[in-house]
């Protein structure tokens, strides 16, 4: 006779519903990782953003110091923290979808909890970073249009808010609009979260065979010190596709105005009008905001999922 509490119908009720919990733990958890992510990275990115978009023929900014003095100067703190409110809520989301599409892949790769190979590792991440674009290339949009207006509010500022800049774009363009630079958003997140969770899952599964332990038994400090890593592993590998995203996303919406007709356009004409140094342009920041900003995602996490799994 079957024991009610071990029949199999019991038994795959209760996975399900350790699953249905498991998914919600990963994206509470990757909403706190996201939301931490903003708040160290955000003055970093306004200063990258900037410097990526800024005119080669009359620059406004001579170099990343001139342009955090500048930014201070003209706009005070808070200018740093411009657009902060669409990644605040647009990024939680995003590390979110990151999270539980990367916990998803790798709970698909190994059902039994065990290691898996860098190509999965990979994958998994891939895949986290292509159904993380579909809210990251909109936020990314909206921000950098917010991040790219250097004026006080009252001096021909365009846009007065993230709000105000999805209603007027979305009034005037479309979908598409807010979805300008979809195409080249996507294939930034596949590679640069391939990277990204390969190293990081990398680091914490050697780390765990080296000492014998579980993961939530690692030290904070060595999750961060992993989480920087990865941010490095990401940004040194997708950086000139970020940079022609921003030029993209910050171009004129009427074809007859845009500077590039698509992504190998502007790569060709940054390359002939600048170097090879154009597609690295802002590259100082982004690297200064790589290993404080990730190490709070991953310590951001990893903290809440012990938490939320107790």
């Amino acid at each position: 006779m079957t024991d009610v509490a071990t029949s199999p119908v019991l038994l795959a009720e209760k996975k399900q519903a350790v699953k249905k919990n498991q998914a919600l733990i990963d994206c509470a958890s990757g909403t706190v990782g996201g939301i931490l992510q903003v708040l160290v990275g955000q003055p970093f990115d306004t200063i990258k953003v900037r410097l990526q978009t800024q005119s080669v023929t009359n620059p406004i900014y001579s170099s990343m110091m001139d342009c955090v003095r500048k930014t201070k100067e003209k706009e005070g703190f808070k200018g740093f923290y411009k657009g902060t409110m669409t990644p605040l809520v647009g990024i939680g989301a995003c590390v979110s979808i990151q999270f539980v599409a990367l916990q998803a892949m790798k709970r698909h790769f190994s059902p039994n909890g065990d290691l898996l190979t860098n190509s999965q590792l990979y994958i998994a991440g891939a895949v986290s970073g292509v159904a993380n674009s579909v809210v990251s290339g909109p936020v990314e949009h909206i921000r950098t249009r917010l991040q790219v207006q250097t004026g006080a509010p009252g001096q021909g500022m365009f846009f007065r808010g993230p709000i105000d800049a999805i209603r007027q774009i979305y009034t005037n363009y479309g979908l598409a609009g807010i979805y300008k630079g979809q195409a080249i958003t996507v294939a930034r997140e596949f590679q640069g979260y391939g990277a990204y969770f390969l190293a990081y899952e990398w680091l914490v599964q050697r780390s765990m065979q080296t000492r014998g332990c579980q993961r939530n038994e690692l030290p904070t400090w060595e999750v961060m010190a992993y989480g920087a890593s990865a941010g490095y592993a990401m940004w040194l590998t997708v950086y000139p596709i970020d940079v022609i995203k921003s030029k993209l996303q910050t171009d004129a919406f009427d074809p007859a105005q845009r500077k590039y007709a698509g992504a190998l356009d502007c790569a060709r004409k940054t390359i002939a009008a600048e170097g090879m140094a154009g597609l690295f342009r802002g590259i100082g920041p982004c690297l200064l905001r790589a290993a404080p900003s990730n190490a709070a995602t991953f310590m951001g996490f990893e903290l809440a999922m012990r938490v939320l799994s107790n």
